[in-house]
């Protein structure tokens, strides 16, 4: 703990800055000149900042139009009002600067959307509309939209507006990353026939308002003249385009004032960087650092296991978190077998914090770094009826892509049932449009048939032509041998054949983007719930169980989600799921992104660890089943680096409570520790090896982890044939590069700029 010398408490100071602690005090007394609120995991930063906007507005420092009040959400904007509201009365009303950086953006460009080539009323579009007009314009650019997708280019645009860069600004790299080289032509296409729509994507709203402050000088003046006071809620998630924006605004007065966790920045992959907020003391010279350091939320020993894990990092401006909670219980860590145990586990785990502190379901949550860990959960859940929730976004079976895969799966089972049928009959497109679509309708209710079979009847009529017809046939011929290899060939290896011949797996890998990625790691975990099941239809049914489980829920539940969605939210208990080597840290991370990504990685941990308030317990498993093979991982080096002191293993495997810190602490192959254990627990423990036994497919001796650990953009994916060692390609992330080594799907390349990476063969193009 700290000593603070007490910040002086101004005669008549209204109550809600006496309740404020010293260092929360001095940064709401502080209105003269930069202040950087550094502001550490439940130490009260939203009541500070609050605070510091309705003493600045109490003490007539700045009419409320006179100061620009920036957040992320929309939902903070609104709370942050309410809560200045309650100190301030209806001054707060007039706040018209208070908002998202997106919708100040709009609101700055339609006052002077004519300066940037636009009318007043311009229309801001959405995500299909802009899909919708980038495909127009590769199709017209004679470029083949399934090898280079329009969603391809959205995502790189978005990420170069997020970088505050217009099309002139494009690098050469910039412009190899789409089609061979048109990156930089096709973006200005864009951004021209935008204008003539007088329409603005997203994006565009602050590319626009930074391009309007850069390029006409006396309406930068207005705004730095207008602006007393700036004040930014999470400033370690802003982007460049947002930093350089700020930074603009604020260079006259330099009243600035940041809000902001170095430790918590965790948004890189849409933009975020957290050098923004690492450098604000050079950006504004003379700025005030005020760490608040005194957590409200967790006990010493969530405190100081979360503290030790992030002084593992070297990109940070640093603080020590401290509170007056009394000590509370050991961050504990379990090692359990296999991943049905690890649910089966944490199942245990919630029933006795029922029982024994009557915890309520709503006190509890599960963080899982990717969305495919929830399927076990919610398969177990479900089997006790335990009742849960999916926060940030659906249950496993609900989500598009698994639907879009069961519904293949009921059609080849079923050959009656239409609405499967509606589904996948144009997923992916396959030119099989409305009309055609329509047109079978018509059919089977004239031959009073299910549509799959009037669909295989008219493709030997004239009732339909053409690019339909074709693809028509070639849809029930596959369908057709689908249904033959359903009666040979075990669920979970027909659903990989399904994905790939259908070309959904290639629709998605060609989009080479996050969501895509998390698409196809859904998909794999579909795969993998399947082995379970002997036929298809017994899968079918216990997916229509699971269903109707869902619609009836209700009530006090779990929270499930993963640790990004977690940021902000607390609860007396988590539990932290899959902390092994290549799923958190994530291998494609660390492939993709070094040491850069590792520190983001180890900050996700840190965010999940410091949501608990009373108990938080981490769990590793020491074997997962991918596509019908056992494979070995070791504990994540994160929970090495948690400190002794405030932890407490509770190994349920052989191998003893030291087993995971052994790994990374002693010299020599750390897989060799865990190769000998496996062999003990072989012989020792029940299910979760009688299952691998019986299936021949688990192997006692670990694997490096990018081995045991498939990339999601590997779904269903063969290796590729077109590559070869010595072969020059691009990456559109590390530019040109040279092939020195291939294995199976990974390449290890040596990048011309970005030095020697090892990346998946479908994010690399040949020429």
């Amino acid at each position: 703990m700290e000593d603070i010398a007490a910040t002086a408490i101004p005669d008549n100071a209204p109550l809600w800055l006496t309740r404020l602690n010293p260092p929360q005090r001095d940064a709401v007394l502080t209105t003269d000149g930069p202040v950087l609120m550094l502001a550490g995991a439940g130490t009260g930063k939203t009541a500070a900042l609050t605070a510091r906007l309705a003493w600045i507005m109490a003490n007539q420092l700045a009419w409320p139009s006179e100061i620009l009040a920036v957040t992320f959400t929309n939902k903070a904007a609104r709370e942050m009002k309410e809560r200045i509201g309650a100190m301030v009365g209806d001054a707060v009303e007039g706040m018209p600067w208070m908002g998202t950086f997106h919708s100040i953006g709009a609101k700055m460009l339609r006052r002077h959307a004519e300066l940037m080539g636009l009318q007043s009323n311009f229309t801001i579009i959405d995500t299909d509309d802009q899909l919708r007009l980038l495909k127009q314009l590769i199709q017209a650019q004679d470029i083949d939209d399934k090898r280079f997708p329009a969603k391809q280019l959205a995502g790189l645009i978005d990420g170069w507006k997020n970088k505050g860069l217009s099309p002139a600004d494009l690098t050469p790299a910039d412009n190899e990353a789409f089609a061979n080289g048109k990156g930089q032509e096709l973006y200005a296409l864009y951004q021209n026939r935008l204008l003539a729509l007088n329409a603005c994507d997203f994006g565009d709203l602050l590319l626009h308002s930074l391009n309007l402050l850069k390029n006409h000088r006396d309406i930068l003046e207005h705004y730095q003249q207008r602006f007393k006071y700036i004040l930014v809620d999470e400033y370690q998630d802003t982007n460049a385009v947002q930093y350089l924006w700020l930074r603009l605004l604020a260079q006259k007065r330099k009243n600035i004032a940041c809000v902001g966790d170095d430790d918590q920045s965790i948004y890189s992959w849409r933009g975020a960087e957290v050098a923004n907020i690492l450098r604000f003391e050079k950006d504004f010279p003379g700025a005030k650092i005020i760490k608040l350091e005194q957590n409200y939320r967790s006990t010493p020993h969530i405190l100081g296991a979360a503290s030790g894990l992030i002084g593992a990092n070297s990109t940070r401006l640093g603080k020590t978190l401290w509170t007056e909670l009394d000590e509370g219980e050991k961050v504990q860590v379990i090692g359990v077998w296999d991943g049905p145990e690890e649910a089966r586990r944490v199942g245990e785990e919630i029933e006795a914090l029922q029982s024994k502190y009557r915890s309520p379901l709503s006190d509890i949550a599960i963080l899982v770094r990717a969305q495919h860990q929830t399927r076990e959960f919610e398969d177990r859940f479900i089997q006790i009826g335990l009742n849960y929730k999916i926060i940030g976004g659906f249950r496993f079976y609900e989500r598009a892509e698994i639907r879009d895969a069961i519904a293949y799966l009921r059609i080849i089972n079923q050959p009656a049932d239409d609405l499967a049928f509606e589904r996948i009959v144009n997923t992916p497109k396959r030119g099989i449009g409305d009309k055609a679509v329509e047109k079978i309708h018509i059919f089977a209710r004239a031959a009073g048939m299910p549509l799959s079979a009037a669909a295989a009847a008219m493709t030997g009529t004239d009732e339909m032509t053409g690019k339909a017809r074709k693809s028509l046939s070639d849809l029930m011929i596959q369908i057709a041998s689908w249904r033959e290899m359903a009666g040979r060939m075990p669920p979970s290896q027909l659903i990989g054949q399904v994905l790939d011949e259908s070309g959904y797996t290639d629709v998605l890998q060609a989009e080479r983007s996050v969501e895509a990625s998390g698409r196809l790691e859904n998909l794999s975990e579909l795969a993998r719930a399947m082995e379970d099941y002997e036929t298809l239809g017994e899968f079918l049914e216990h997916v229509s169980l699971v269903m109707d489980n869902d619609a009836q829920q209700g009530g006090d539940q779990v929270t499930i989600m993963t640790i990004h969605a977690a940021k902000g939210l607390e609860y007396k208990n988590v539990f932290c799921v899959g902390w092994e080597e290549g799923l958190f840290p994530s291998q494609r991370s660390l492939d993709e992104g070094g040491l850069a990504s590792l520190e983001e990685e180890r900050r996700l941990a840190y965010v999940a660890i410091t949501r608990a308030r009373e108990r938080c317990t981490i769990l590793h498993a020491a074997n997962r089943r991918i596509y019908g093979q056992w494979t070995s991982s070791i504990p994540s080096r994160f929970i090495a680096e948690l400190p002794a002191d405030h932890i407490e293993a509770q190994e349920s495997m052989s191998g003893g409570a030291s087993l995971w810190r052994a790994n990374w602490t002693e010299k020599g192959d750390p897989f060799a520790h865990l190769a000998a254990a496996n062999a003990t627990r072989a012989g020792q423990r029940g299910p979760g090896w009688q299952r691998a036994a019986a299936s021949g497919g688990f192997n006692p001796v670990p694997q490096r982890i990018a081995e045991n650990t498939r990339s999601a953009a590997s779904f269903a994916a063969k290796p590729r044939a077109d590559l070869a060692v010595g072969m020059r390609v691009f990456h559109e992330k590390f530019g040109y590069g040279e092939i020195i080594d291939i294995e199976g799907n990974k390449l290890d390349i040596e990048f011309e700029t970005a030095g020697s990476k090892r990346v998946m063969d479908s994010f690399v193009k040949t020429g």
